[in-house]
């Protein structure tokens, strides 16, 4: 295996960020993000040239409700690795606080962002009564993330007195800090990018809508009233 003549060249360029709109200058990553995988045996015998024939109106719309997903938290998750690292800290408490942690703004700001203590970057209630607390630990790496970060973050939370966690990362995780995660007694929330876009999408942080369409059916009840 060897580094083809064009890679060579990229590499040359000493790229501070290797992000979304670079690539689309590779036809392969155009195709790559414009394929559409062909039509299973079990969704009908459709003609090789059109492997979507033998959808329905609402499995086209889903098919492509959820590319257009795929690709707005793909160039989200972009946006968030290329923003300064206040910002990211910052887009952690807002996205806890859309998700019902920590109560206030203004409350969840005072804990969340600060310079770390023991791998802990900051305390946030687990509701609004603040009956529980999480610790907070944010990395934008682009690195993954293994077991001897998430270890060292397990053990910050006995510092803390805390039995909870989530450790946000814009990169990934090895599978090492996966299962480690799962064998010990405290509580210890993975969040990976893909994640974290996913999360954001759904709870409305850094997007907002363009249009919505509304599928109807027939109300058999209301014809059977009669």
């Amino acid at each position: 295996m060897r580094i083809t003549d064009r890679g060579q060249q990229v590499l040359r360029e000493e790229l501070e960020h290797l992000n979304v709109r670079y690539l689309r200058r590779f036809p392969e990553f155009v195709e790559f993000h414009t394929y559409t995988p062909p039509a299973t045996p079990d969704r009908g015998r459709a003609d090789a040239n059109d492997g979507n024939e033998s959808e329905t109106p609402e499995e086209m719309l889903e098919r492509v409700h959820l590319g257009i997903r795929r690709q707005l938290e793909f160039e989200l998750l972009d946006r968030v690795k290329n923003a300064p690292p206040k910002f990211f800290e910052s887009l952690v408490v807002d996205l806890l606080l859309k998700m019902g942690y920590g109560g206030s703004r203004e409350d969840a700001g005072k804990t969340v962002g600060r310079t770390g203590d023991g791998g802990i970057d900051g305390v946030i209630n687990e509701d609004r009564l603040g009956l529980d607390v999480v610790c907070i630990q944010a990395k934008r790496w682009e690195n993954t993330v293994g077991r001897p970060v998430v270890q060292a973050f397990a053990g910050s939370l006995e510092g803390a007195r805390a039995k909870k966690g989530v450790l946000i990362t814009t990169s990934s995780f090895t599978n090492e800090a996966s299962d480690y995660v799962k064998q010990i007694e405290k509580r210890i929330v993975l969040v990976d990018g893909r994640t974290l876009a996913t999360l954001m999408v759904d709870h409305g942080l850094g997007v907002s809508p363009v249009a919505q369409y509304d599928v109807h059916r027939i109300d058999t009840d209301y014809f059977d009233e009669y």
